[in-house]
Formats: structure tokens, sequence, C-alpha cells
């Protein structure tokens, strides 16, 4: 056995052994070892601002669930749990969503958003929003929760729209001496395998999901922006913004540095004391980032290129040029 492949083994089987143990009902005082095992955060016990930082590409899937890569900056469901827990605690007087995204899947998007609105509506507490670098598409969809949006001067955001990309991958398969054989109940089951072009008929299939999500998109940006939506169709056709233009659209509320703007909160709220959960801060992070890159073949990275470009019909709210 190659030395590399020893390596992951012996740490795969350090994951399980830590794995049942962290199953294991205790009933002794926690210990070291139970403090590195928990990932649940100790909150403030005064008032405080609560920071959410929205980094990377907004997904429902983590990829830190691969034991070959390290944890993505994005992590959904630790987000889902926070906010939860948030509009638990009286401690916190007001959210503070900080966004540096290109954007994401539909699914994802929307679902942090109405989390987002959850929150607001739930607690009656104000969620401040500001862009950095980005805020494309999902990254902006989800800012549509917030009471007001500020943005560095050098943000790029907008990208309002909607796309789904798929791959045709015929000639490649004709290259390689591939041909799929689909046992279907349909033509349109096998709708974006790769092997072919899309139909007419497929095309139109999609085109109606692609323009069902910008419809929602729409939406949200004319209630969130108290915009008409006329206004918000010009301004929706896929184009990105400097911060500027986007305030002299009305796609925000102004430009700020962060740090001004978290003064800014500070005043606002008579609270300096902000809290920020560090979500990749935990065992299985640990663990993760010591799994060796395992070596593949040539055969092997194009055979997961293939899949990788196959069935990538997901609706999309990102810009597609980051």
């Amino acid at each position: 056995m190659k030395s590399k492949q020893m390596i992951f083994l012996v740490i795969a089987m350090v994951i399980f052994v830590m794995t049942g143990l962290a199953n294991v009902k205790k009933t002794e005082e926690p210990s070291v070892f139970d403090s590195f095992m928990s990932s649940d955060e100790s909150y403030p016990t005064e008032d405080y601002v609560a920071v959410l930082r929205v980094s990377g590409t907004i997904s429902e899937v983590s990829e830190s669930g691969s034991l070959t890569s390290a944890p993505a900056p994005y992590q959904h469901a630790d987000i889902l749990s926070y906010l939860d827990d948030l509009m638990e605690d009286r401690h916190n007087v007001a959210l503070y969503l900080i966004v540096d995204s290109p954007g994401g899947s539909v699914y994802a998007s929307d679902e942090l958003y109405l989390k987002l609105l959850e929150y607001k509506q739930a607690t009656q507490r104000t969620i401040y929003c500001y862009f950095e670098s980005m805020a494309c598409s999902g990254g902006y969809y989800i800012a549509m929760a917030a009471d007001e949006i500020y943005a560095n001067r050098n943000c790029t955001t907008g990208s309002i729209g909607v796309y789904s990309q798929l791959m045709d991958l015929s000639g490649l398969y004709e290259k390689l001496g591939i041909k799929p054989e689909y046992i279907a109940s349909s033509e349109n089951k096998t709708m974006g395998a790769g092997d072919e072009p899309l139909t007419d008929e497929q095309r139109a299939i999609l085109q109606a999901q692609v323009d069902e999500a910008y419809e929602q998109f729409v939406a949200i940006v004319a209630e969130g922006r108290q915009m008409p939506e006329k206004q918000v169709r010009v301004l929706a056709d896929g184009r990105t913004y400097t911060a500027k233009q986007a305030l002299e659209h009305g796609l925000i509320d102004g430009i700020l540095t962060e740090e001004e703007y978290d003064q800014y909160i500070a005043e606002q709220t008579d609270i300096y004391e902000f809290y920020e959960p560090d979500f990749a801060d935990s065992y299985w992070s640990f663990l993760y980032g010591m799994v060796p890159n395992v070596q593949k073949s040539e055969a092997s990275v194009l055979i997961d290129m293939i899949h990788e470009c196959e069935n990538k019909g997901g609706r999309l709210y990102v810009a597609p040029l980051q």
C-alpha cells in the first residue's frame, strides 16, 4: 500500500473513531476532548449586534463534505442554524449582513433570503447589510431582506438574472469513442445528459424554468427596494453595476468604507459589541484540512470533468463570468 493511501486510511479511521465517541452519551463532566468535539457557539451574555458574513458561492451543498477538500467559505447549514439561534437570543439586538459573493444556486439563495425574512419578522430587529468587493446575483438577492444596504465604493453588484448551464460534449464523446446508451421512459428524461444537443422542445422547457426563477427575482427586488417591477426589469438585464451606478439606480442606499459602516451601526443601535461566529472553527474542519490530496490519473481527471459537466441544468443566481 502506498504511503499516501496509508495516511488517508489512518485519518479516515480517526474520523470514524472520533465520530463514534462524539455520539456516546456521557454522564461525566465535559472534558477537553468534549470541548474540541463540540461545535456549539458561546454567544455574548450582553446585548450585541450579530454579524453574518456570506462569502463565496451560495450553495446548499457544503464542499466540506469531501474528505479531500478543505471547508468551503460558505456554510449553508451552519448559517441557517445560526439565524435560528439568534431568533431565540434576547441579547441579540440587530443583524449585520456582510456580503462578498458572486451568487449561487436559486434554491440556496432563496432559502437564505426566506430565513433572513423569518428572522426579521419574528424578532422585529433591523438587518443592516454591507457589500464588500462583490454582491452579484444571488448575493444581491439575499440582501433584499435587509432594511438598508451600503457598499464599498469598489464593489461590483447587480447581475440580476438567472441562467442554466449545460454542456454539449457530443464531439468529445465521439473523439474518445464513448457512446452512452439510455433506457429511458421518454426523450426528455435524458435532457441535458451531455452526449447530444438539446432539442427545441427541451430548450423551451429549460427556458420556462429560467423565466420563472427570473420573475421571482424581479419580484423580490421590487419588494426589497420598494421599486416598481417595470423599473426593476429595466435594471435586471443581467448586467453588473459599480457602487456609484447602483446608488444612482436605487439598488443600494449609500457608499461607505466598512469601518465607517461599522461605526454607523454602532451609533444607530447604541451597541458596540459585535459578534461573529467562525463556522470553519470545528474539529471537522481540522480533520479535513489534514487529509492529503489524492493523486489521480489523467483518465480519472477527464472522467471526473465529464461527470462535472453533465446534467448541470440547475438554475443559478450567479454572475457567470466570476
